[in-house]
C-alpha cells in the first residue's frame, strides 16, 4: 500500500485566524468545517489540488496554542508539528484584523528555526477591502519576505496567493511530470462511517500507517468529514473519515450537529461505505440506524468489526469470525449484502483484507447479473413461488433487463429493470424474496440490490 507522492502544502497558524477557510477556497470545495467557535479542527485534513502547473497535498492543521478545556491542545500542536517537518511549502496565516499575537511571534520563531524563510508563505487573512491594507505592513517584523494580505471569505487577492504558491513549488520541482493515465483515473470516494469511538480515525491511521487523525476515548473527537488521497494497488482513493454519527436527541452542540450532517452527506457521495462497528460491545440501536442510511441511499457497503482482539481476546480471529458474523447477520438483517471483516485498527491487524474486500466489490460491480440470466431466475423464482393475489389480480413478470449508469461513478450500482402487469401487485415482501433468489446464484456481496418496476402500458382502442 502507498501513496503516489505530491509536494506537500501545510497551512499553520493559532486558533481562528481563516485557516479552515483557506483551505476550503484552494481547495475548490467545502470540506473543513468553518466556525468561529476556537479549535473546531483538531485533527489534519487533506486534499489533493491542483493550481497552474502543480497538483500538491494542501493539509489543514489545528491551530496551535489553543487553550481548550478538553484536553486536545497537546495533540493539536502535535499534529501540526508533523504538518511542518513533512511540508514542502508552509502557509502561516494570521489575523490582520487583531494585529500580531504572542502566539503569532511564538510561532514565527519555531517556524524560522525549524523551516527556514524559503518555505513560508506568511498569509495575513480577513484583508476584506483595500482600506484595511495598510494592516498588513505590522506583520514584517515577524521575519518572512513573502507576505501577502487577503481575504478568505471574500476571495479578495487569492490570485496573488496561487502565483507564490506556484513559485515555490517550481523552485523545488522545475519540471513537473505530466499525469500519467493512472493518475486520470477517477478515486473511489470511500466513506467510513460509525457512531462515536469505534475506530474511525484508528482505522485511517491504520491505512495510512500514520497518525494523521486524532485518536482518543472521548467521544466527538474528529469533527470534519477529512477527505485523504490514498493509493493502494495502483488505484486512487479517496478516504472519507466522518466524524461518529449520533442519536440526534443527544447532539449537544451546533458544531456536532454541523459535523453529522457532513457526515451523513457524506455517505450519500460516497462510491462505497465502510461501517465501523465496535465488535466487543456488539451492535446497538445506533449502529442499525446508520446501516438503514447506507441502505436507503443504495450504497455499496462493507461491515468492518473493529476491536476484535477485545470480542473474544484469548482468541485467534479466525476461530471466532463466524460464530460473531452469524450473531451479527441477525442483528443487521436489514442490510445482508455487506460483506463482513474482523479487524483490529489499534493494532493493525487484519488491515489489508479490507482493500482486499473493497477490490472485489468494485469487480463485481462491473459485471452485473447478465439480462438473459436474470430473466431465467426471476421466471423460475415465480413459477416456484406465485406471488399473492391482491385485489382480484395477480403479478406478471412480463420481462426484465439490467442497466447500469457508467456515469455514476467508479463503483456503478446496477439497477434491474422490471416490466411486469402492474406495479402496484408488487408488494416489498415479494421483491426481496425475487432478490434473495438471485442471490443464491450470484451472491453480488457489497452490493445494493435496486429493482425499478414499470408497468405495461395498454393502447386505447382506436389508438
Amino acid at each position: 500500500m502507498s501513496r503516489k507522492h505530491l509536494p506537500s502544502v501545510a497551512i499553520v497558524g493559532r486558533p481562528n485566524v481563516g485557516k479552515s477557510a483557506i483551505f476550503n477556497r484552494l481547495a475548490g470545495r467545502r470540506i473543513a468545517i468553518v466556525h468561529d467557535q476556537p479549535g473546531v479542527t483538531r485533527d489534519r485534513i487533506a486534499a489533493e489540488c491542483k493550481r497552474g502547473r502543480f497538483a500538491f497535498e494542501l493539509t489543514d492543521t489545528g491551530g496551535i496554542g489553543a487553550i481548550l478545556n478538553d484536553g486536545f491542545a497537546g495533540q493539536v500542536r502535535a499534529e501540526a508539528d508533523i504538518a511542518i517537518h513533512s511540508a514542502d511549502v508552509i502557509l502561516f496565516v494570521v489575523d490582520a484584523r487583531e494585529g500580531i499575537h504572542p502566539i503569532d511571534e511564538e510561532l514565527a520563531n519555531v517556524l524560522r528555526k525549524e523551516a527556514g524563510h524559503g518555505k513560508v508563505l506568511l498569509i495575513a487573512n480577513k484583508v476584506d477591502t483595500a482600506k484595511t491594507d495598510n494592516d498588513v505592513d505590522e506583520f514584517t517584523r515577524l521575519g518572512f519576505p513573502d507576505l501577502i494580505g487577503l481575504s478568505a471569505a471574500h476571495g479578495r487577492n487569492f490570485d496573488q496567493l496561487e502565483g507564490a504558491l506556484e513559485d515555490h513549488l517550481a523552485n523545488l520541482y522545475p519540471a513537473p511530470a505530466e499525469e500519467d493515465e493512472e493518475a486520470k483515473e477517477d478515486p473511489v470516494k470511500i466513506a467510513i462511517v460509525g457512531r462515536p469511538n469505534v475506530g474511525k480515525s484508528s482505522l485511517i491511521n491504520a491505512i495510512l500507517n500514520d497518525e494523521r487523525s486524532i485518536v482518543s476515548d472521548v467521544a466527538g473527537t474528529t469533527r470534519d468529514a477529512v477527505d485523504v488521497p490514498y493509493r493502494c494497488n495502483h488505484k486512487p482513493y479517496i478516504l472519507i473519515d466522518t466524524a461518529g454519527i449520533r442519536q440526534r436527541t443527544r447532539r449537544d452542540t451546533s458544531v456536532e450537529q454541523f459535523s453529522v450532517m457532513r457526515s451523513e452527506r457524506s455517505i450519500r457521495r460516497a462510491d462505497l461505505c465502510l461501517l465501523v462497528i465496535d465488535a466487543s460491545s456488539g451492535v446497538v440501536s445506533q449502529d442499525r440506524r446508520i446501516a438503514k442510511m447506507i441502505l436507503d441511499e443504495n450504497k455499496p457497503c462493507l461491515v468492518l468489526l473493529n476491536k476484535f482482539d477485545l470480542y473474544h481476546p484469548d482468541a485467534h480471529f479466525q476461530d471466532r469470525i463466524d460464530q460473531f458474523r452469524e450473531e451479527l447477520g441477525d442483528d443487521l438483517f436489514f442490510i445482508p449484502y455487506a460483506p463482513k471483516v474482523a479487524i483490529s485498527a489499534k493494532n493493525r491487524q487484519y488491515i489489508t483484507k479490507v482493500f482486499d474486500a473493497v477490490e472485489k466489490v468494485i469487480e463485481t460491480a462491473e459485471h452485473p447479473v447478465s439480462t438473459g440470466i436474470l430473466n431465467r431466475l426471476l421466471q423460475t423464482s415465480i413459477e416456484r413461488n406465485p406471488p399473492p393475489v391482491r385485489q382480484g389480480k395477480r403479478l406478471k413478470l412480463l420481462y426484465a433487463t439490467q442497466r447500469r449508469d457508467d456515469k455514476a461513478g467508479p463503483v456503478p450500482v446496477p439497477e434491474y429493470m422490471l416490466f411486469v402487469n402492474h406495479a402496484s401487485l408488487l408488494t416489498r415482501t415479494y421483491e426481496r424474496f425475487l432478490e434473495n433468489q438471485i442471490r443464491k446464484e450470484y451472491p453480488m456481496e457489497g452490493l445494493p440490490f435496486v429493482f425499478k418496476v414499470k408497468s405495461r402500458v395498454s393502447k386505447k382502442k382506436g389508438a
